[in-house]
């Protein structure tokens, strides 16, 4: 609970810096637990709703912008929830279309245990990489809509007990 209120802070911080050009508000709907070749789970069911914000770009690099970013996901089937925060880049492919990778870390409410379980994910540690990708496009003035991939695992980092998770989805974005 303490790294969330830290996150939270950060968060709010974020917020209360003024409304950015850049900033943006988000939601999404992702499958939860999708069984991947990057993954060893699969085994948690519903759904994830997620809000989040991406702060102003922080800089500008090879033809993209560098924006901070956290958000929540709530899982409809009561499994695994999770928040997470990091920095993602958005990098323009031409036309509307841009791809969107992002580095965070994510605490989460599943199993932190060590131990291969068949009912939840038992993921090795409350505290987890989550690497993200998006593409997406404008499809209007002030908003976008991509296609995401959510992952979370600590990569072994802390103990051998470490089958990850990857979510798949949709988000809609609106700039401020």
């Amino acid at each position: 609970m303490r790294l969330l209120s830290i996150l939270c802070a950060l968060a709010l911080g974020t917020i209360a810096a003024g409304p950015a050009k850049s900033a943006e508000l988000f939601g999404g709907i992702h499958v939860h637990d999708v069984k991947t070749p990057l993954d060893k789970s699969g085994i948690e069911d519903g759904v994830d709703v997620s809000l989040g914000y991406r702060g102003s770009t922080i800089t500008h690099l090879f033809h993209g912008e560098l924006q901070p970013y956290f958000f929540g996901a709530l899982n409809t089937a009561e499994q695994t929830h999770y928040a997470a925060a990091g920095i993602s880049a958005k990098f323009g492919l031409g036309g509307n279309w841009y791809i969107r990778p992002g580095l965070g870390i994510a605490i989460h409410s599943g199993s932190a245990g060590k131990f291969f379980r068949t009912d939840r994910v038992a993921f090795g540690s409350r505290v987890l990489a989550e690497p993200e990708l998006g593409i997406g496009t404008k499809i209007r003035d002030r908003v976008t809509v991509e296609a995401s991939w959510v992952h979370m695992s600590h990569a072994q980092l802390f103990g051998g007990e470490n089958p990850g998770m990857d979510n798949l989805g949709f988000r809609l974005n609106v700039a401020l």
